[in-house]
């Protein structure tokens, strides 16, 4: 990637590679705080000339170092400063909404050398909407910025009434000035010595009070912060180490874009642009992560039941029961520019909020939070009947009312994703294929938790709508002709035939019965859907496809990871083992081998995987894809009905070993290790209070 970013809590600080906000820059870059740009520029000079940039690492999520070194300076003949004789280092890191970046210089030359440093900054306080070019409005004023003899105070009367200030403080052994808004520190150095300054940005809201610690102490407590949640995840360790370096990418990702407003810790969606809560995006993250740390899908859960649609309105497309699509904190949000406070304008959250809580209760054997939410439940049914279900014909599907809301309410939300065999654009009311899974595995699911504690009634209604569904689903979406289910039914109840990895979704939901299943992972499989790396959008070859677009050819890992949950049930474990294989192969070429928000969809024979332009990377759901993997790759399926976890390993290739140590299950743990000798496995099982008989369905022999 071509910015290096950073996140802690609800502040993101995204720079060019040298460590710099240049003025105007097209991506936006800034210090973000509640959808507010806090710093819009911050430029390094030496003696007014740009450094040269050595390196610049970000392989630990939660801090960047660039190493950089001085140009030749001359002025009126006489040398400044000899080429390549000073080294500056940039080290930065958040912690509890204060940005640390200290500057390490050391000289390299012989001789004692004299110059400046000079740190220009400044502060437009944009909204991420303006900034993005999304949105314009009235908008409030930047005020004249305050400077004493050991800060700089940046500060900004919105339209909204909030006052926002950026306060930058600093701790140094020299006398430094302020001059024309830049910051200048005067070098004077012994051959290697070195001088260190901390600066201290400090982006605030309104009057709320912003503690700064020493730095030492600021990155302790940060560090502790990601040890803490390494140990609360589930180890997971692996002999196939693509493999391992993927999953331990993914699980520090996650832990930078974990943020908690008050109802427990959740993902937001990704970095740069969705560091807020999004409900699809946070639920599927959590469901990826479900088996490995439960609290974040509770954290989720209690989040998205918050806010649940409680009225009609149609500037939010907010109604009564459905969960939202995404919330912002920013000048346009407050004073009701833009509808997202929140915005409801997603046609899945619904479902994938009830089966995140069925999978939560399934796994955990939490049955508390069911009853305490209990009236969350009830709202979010009769939303999916009333208001999903918007004219009686048993399909879900969605339809834009908001003015400057969103037309496609899908995961594939841009306009151009539900496109018919002709190349014409489908016209909404518009019902996708995935979703009518989704709200099969919902009714399904909660029937059983119903039952559970004794509300019957309730149970069979629930079952007797998910058989008709199931019924009219394959009627109405089935295409002989692909032997494939078709995208989505238009506003005319006509088939969107063409070809997509949406109906890969629905094998999740088991609401495709075993011949068609084959089916459909068989076409997902193909050399139309599969690039080699990944399952595209979108089909080759369709009138719709482009390999360089958003949702139509492109490959999302979190889209692969759905489907492969999905094959992991379906028994569709060769086409699983491909996939997965496509996705680590795909790892190698990105930077850290971070999985990205999407990449191109080009074929593995064209050569090395595209980087689509502006995907966000680290993005949660991407991040949760190897940890699907797992899932996927043991099968691992608890019924405490009959007291069993199942476990039926498939390995990539080159792969012969996999142990996962302390997997939380109901109210217990098991430690286990996996082993291949060819394609015989084995477990060994090391520890085991869940209370569960673990059966490798393999041999079906019992361990315990």
């Amino acid at each position: 990637m071509d910015y290096r970013v950073l996140k802690d809590n609800e502040v993101f600080f995204l720079t060019d590679k040298n460590g710099d906000i240049p003025i105007n820059h097209p991506y936006g870059l800034g210090l973000y705080k509640k959808d507010t740009r806090f710093l819009s520029e911050m430029s390094l000079k030496v003696n007014g000339e740009d450094p040269i940039l050595l390196k610049s690492e970000a392989d630990n999520i939660y801090a960047t170092e660039m190493m950089l070194t001085n140009p030749h300076i001359e002025k009126d003949g006489e040398v400044e400063l000899w080429r390549e004789s000073v080294e500056i280092k940039r080290h930065r890191f958040i912690s509890n909404d204060v940005l640390y970046e200290t500057l390490s210089i050391r000289n390299y030359n012989p001789k004692a050398v004299n110059f400046n440093v000079e740190l220009a900054l400044d502060a437009d306080f944009a909204d991420m909407f303006i900034v993005r070019g999304f949105q314009n409005g009235e908008v409030g004023k930047v005020l004249e910025p305050k400077e004493t003899n050991d800060s700089l105070t940046f500060s900004y009367l919105g339209a909204d009434d909030v006052k926002r200030n950026t306060r930058v403080t600093w701790e140094s052994d020299t006398t430094i000035a302020i001059e024309d808004g830049a910051i200048k520190i005067p070098v004077s150095l012994a051959h290697e010595e070195v001088q260190e300054v901390t600066f201290h940005i400090i982006p605030a809201v309104a009057d709320e009070k912003v503690q700064v610690l020493d730095r030492a102490e600021a990155f302790k407590q940060l560090q502790s912060t990601y040890q803490n949640w390494n140990e609360s995840v589930t180890k997971i360790t692996t002999d196939h180490q693509p493999l391992q370096r993927l999953v331990d990418r993914g699980i520090q990702d996650l832990q930078a874009l974990s943020t908690d407003v008050g109802f427990g810790s959740f993902f937001v969606a990704g970095l740069p642009w969705f560091g807020v809560p999004f409900g699809r995006d946070s639920l599927i993250a959590a469901l990826q992560m479900l088996p490995f740390q439960p609290e974040i899908a509770r954290g989720t859960l209690k989040t998205m039941a918050h806010y649940q649609g409680t009225k009609k309105d149609s500037w939010r497309d907010e109604e009564p029961g459905k969960i939202m699509h995404e919330i912002r904190y920013g000048e346009l949000a407050n004073t009701g520019q833009i509808p997202f406070t929140p915005y409801y304008g997603t046609i899945d959250a619904t479902p994938l909020f009830l089966i995140l809580l069925v999978e939560y209760v399934n796994w955990s054997k939490d049955i508390a939070l069911f009853e305490e939410l209990l009236p969350n439940v009830k709202a979010a049914l009769s939303w999916i009947d009333e208001y999903g279900d918007r004219d009686g014909d048993g399909f879900v599907e969605y339809h834009q009312e908001a003015s400057k809301g969103i037309a496609n309410q899908g995961w594939k939300d841009s306009a151009d994703s539900v496109v018919h065999r002709n190349g014409d654009l489908a016209q909404s009311p518009i019902a996708l294929a995935e979703v009518q899974g989704y709200v099969y595995q919902a009714r399904v699911g909660v029937a059983e938790l119903y039952e559970s504690i004794g509300q019957k009634e309730n149970a069979a209604k629930l079952r007797t709508q998910a058989t008709d569904l199931k019924e009219k689903f394959e009627a109405a979406f089935w295409m002989e002709d692909k032997q494939f289910y078709a995208i989505a039914l238009d506003e005319n109840k006509d088939q969107v035939g063409t070809v997509t990895s949406n109906p890969g979704h629905v094998l999740f939901s088991e609401m495709i019965e075993d011949e068609r299943a084959q089916r459909v992972m068989d076409m997902l499989t193909s050399p139309a859907m599969f690039s080699g790396y990944g399952i595209r959008t979108m089909g080759e070859g369709e009138a719709g496809y482009n390999p360089i677009s958003y949702h139509d050819g492109s490959v999302w890992p979190h889209d692969n990871s759905m489907i492969l949950l999905g094959m992991g049930r379906m028994k569709g474990a060769e086409h699983a083992k491909v996939v997965m294989q496509g996705l680590v192969d795909a790892s190698h070429h990105f930077e850290y081998e971070r999985l990205p928000e999407l990449f191109c969809g080009y074929s593995k024979e064209e050569g090395k995987p595209v980087p689509y332009p502006v995907a966000c990377s680290p993005q949660a759901w991407a991040a949760g894809t190897p940890l699907t993997f797992i899932r996927t790759m043991l099968g691992l399926n608890p019924d405490y009905k009959s007291k069993e976890l199942v476990v039926a390993p498939h390995f990539l290739d080159e792969m012969n070993e996999l142990t996962l140590d302390k997997l939380p299950l109901g109210q217990g743990h098991l430690s286990l290790r996996v082993k291949r000798s060819q394609e015989s496995y084995q477990i060994e099982i090391s520890t085991n209070t869940t209370g569960l008989q673990v059966i490798l369905e393999t041999n079906s022999a019992v361990f315990s």
